[in-house]
C-alpha cells in the first residue's frame, strides 16, 4: 500500500524478487541489487518522483514532529542527490523558500535554489541568508562523513561533522527554528548534546521507519531555537 499523499508512512510489501548471480558481479553487488529491488521505499520513491528513498526519512520525521510547514525557509545541508530537498519543497509550498547546499554538483530541483558550496566556508552563512531572504526556520542535515572502516575514527569524523552542522545552524536560524541531523551509534555525544540542549528548547533522538533495519543511523531533532549558548571554559 502506498503512503498517504505528502506523508512518509509506508506499509505492505510485494512478493520478494530474487537476483541471480552474474559473471563479474561481486556478491556484495548482488546483495545490494536484491535489497534495492525488494525495498518498498525505493519503489515508492520512484513512483512519487523522489530522487532517493531517503526522502521518506524526513517525511516520517515530519509526521512525528511537525517540522515542515507552509511558507518556511529551509536549508538542506549536504543535499545531493536531492531527496530531502524535494520533500521540503513540497511541504513548504510556493510561499516558502528552500536552499540546498552541497560540495558536489547537484541537478536543479524545481522550487529550490541549489548552491554548490561548502557549508564550512566562512562566507556560507551570509550567502545562505541572502539566498533565503532572511534567517532559516529549519536546518536539515542528512550528511555522513566518508567511512574508513575503523569504528573509532569513523565515529569521531561523524560527530565532528554533526557538530559543525549544529554550529552552522546556530548562525543561520531564526528564533524558534529547528535543526535535524543524522548521527550514529549511541546518538549525539555528551558535549554536543549539552550544547544543543542549551540552544534549543526541545531535543530528541528518533529513528524513522525508512531507516534500514541494520543501519545504526539515528536522527537528532532539535526544536525551539533560543540562540547560540555562551561558550563555557
Amino acid at each position: 500500500m502506498s503512503p498517504p499523499r505528502g506523508r512518509g508512512r509506508l506499509t505492505g510489501r510485494g512478493e520478494a524478487v530474487r537476483v541471480k548471480t552474474a559473471k563479474g558481479r561481486k556478491g556484495s553487488s548482488t546483495r545490494w541489487l536484491q535489497r534495492q529491488l525488494n525495498d518498498p521505499y525505493v519503489a515508492e520513491a520512484r513512483k512519487q518522483g523522489y530522487r532517493s528513498r531517503a526522502a521518506f526519512k524526513i517525511l516520517e520525521l515530519d509526521d512525528r514532529f511537525g517540522l515542515l510547514r507552509r511558507h518556511q525557509r529551509v536549508v538542506d545541508l549536504g543535499a545531493a542527490p536531492g531527496g530531502w530537498t524535494q520533500a521540503a519543497v513540497r511541504k513548504v509550498g510556493p510561499g516558502g523558500r528552500v536552499v540546498a547546499l552541497d560540495v558536489v554538483e547537484m541537478a536543479p530541483v524545481d522550487g529550490a535554489e541549489v548552491l554548490c558550496l561548502d557549508f564550512l566556508d566562512p562566507a556560507a552563512p551570509d550567502r545562505l541568508k541572502a539566498a533565503l531572504g532572511g534567517p532559516a526556520d529549519l536546518v536539515l542535515s542528512d550528511m555522513a562523513a566518508p567511512v574508513t572502516g575503523h569504528a573509532a575514527t569513523d565515529h569521531l569524523r561523524i560527530m565532528a561533522l554533526v557538530e559543525a552542522a549544529e554550529l552552522f545552524a546556530e548562525e543561520v536560524l531564526a528564533p524558534g527554528g529547528g535543526f535535524v541531523a543524522k548521527v550514529f551509534q549511541g546518538g549525539a555525544e555528551a558535549a554536543l548534546l549539552s550544547r544543543v540542549k542549551r540552544a534549543f528548547a526541545g531535543v530528541r533522538h528518533a529513528k524513522p521507519p525508512a531507516s534500514r533495519t541494520g543501519s545504526s543511523e539515528i536522527y537528532l531533532v532539535a526544536t525551539g531555537f533560543r540562540g547560540a549558548p555562551p561558550d563555557t571554559p
